[in-house]
């Protein structure tokens, strides 16, 4: 049994330029755990809650000097002396701690820091990586899903849905799937560039080109999966977010890019059109989260 022998935290900038926890566990054996917490452009009011210092002095109110403060002088020495292979329990105990629904005693970022950290410790004592030690209780891998157009919150162009992903569904295994999706991103790289439309990125990584309309990406992305060769639905599928409560107010959703707004019922019907005319398969966020 490895136990956990120390505990730390500090505050780092994260890929966005933005203050998140960073977190070192050390064992008793002497292994090592590092995690960083990442964080999202647009979150919702039910989510587990990222504390922030909320000090306009400090990184604008983002500072999250009072989550580290949390891990080094609460969480660390309830955990000290805990197995660290007992995933499941350390996170728990995390839960227990903190003791709200939603994380806003010690935060999201804390506890989340903490539990990652740990388990990368523990894969490190068991000299494994860190995907080798958690299938222990993981015996199916998930089709990935690439995240190749950003509009929304993600990106500054007129697109309002957030996220167009391809989901390479025929892959038979993950390293199949993750060539599929490579090979189609950079066949799309191709076509956005002989449109003249650019190929800088957007916060998740993918393309942000000029397209105006939600339909206008979807057939990007068609043309792209066919041109790699796949079969648009069968091979290779889409995923969107659409990220729906930043569109979403007074009522009704205001699509700017497009110049549209509509109501929730009107949303659904439009959902439905695209899912029958382009190969979607997961639709997330489709309404605000308190509009159903």
């Amino acid at each position: 049994m490895a136990t956990i022998a120390a505990v730390h935290a500090r505050e780092i900038l994260d890929s966005r330029g933005n203050p998140t926890v960073e977190v070192d566990v050390r064992l008793d054996d002497g292994s090592v755990g590092r995690a960083s917490v990442p964080s999202g452009a647009s979150t919702g009011v039910h989510e587990a809650l990222e504390l922030r210092d909320g000090d306009p002095k400090r990184y604008a109110g983002k500072g999250v000097l009072r989550a580290v403060g949390n891990v080094n002088e609460r969480i660390a020495p309830a955990v000290a002396g805990r197995d660290a292979l007992d995933q499941a329990g350390l996170d728990h105990l995390l839960c227990a701690l903190d003791g709200t629904p939603n994380k806003s005693a010690l935060g999201a970022n804390a506890l989340l820091g903490v539990s990652l950290a740990v388990a990368r410790a523990a894969a490190a004592s068991q000299h494994v990586p860190l995907y080798r030690f958690l299938s222990r209780e993981a015996h199916t891998l998930p089709v990935p899903l690439m995240n190749v157009i950003n509009g929304g919150l993600h990106a500054d162009n007129p697109l309002d849905v957030q996220e167009f992903m391809l989901a390479p569904v025929g892959g038979i295994r993950f390293a199949d799937a993750l060539r599929m999706g490579v090979e189609t991103f950079h066949v799309l790289r191709g076509i956005l560039r002989g449109r003249e439309l650019s190929t800088a990125v957007g916060d998740e990584g993918g393309f942000a080109p000029q397209l105006r309309t939600t339909e206008e990406a979807l057939d990007v992305l068609v043309d792209a999966i066919r041109k790699a060769g796949y079969r648009a639905g069968a091979d290779v599928a889409i995923a969107i977010d659409v990220a729906a409560s930043n569109l979403y107010k007074n009522g009704t959703y205001r699509f700017a890019g497009e110049g549209t707004q509509r109501q929730a019922a009107q949303m659904l019907d439009y959902y439905a059109d695209l899912c029958r005319t382009y190969p979607i398969i997961s639709l997330e966020d489709g309404l605000a989260e308190d509009d159903w």
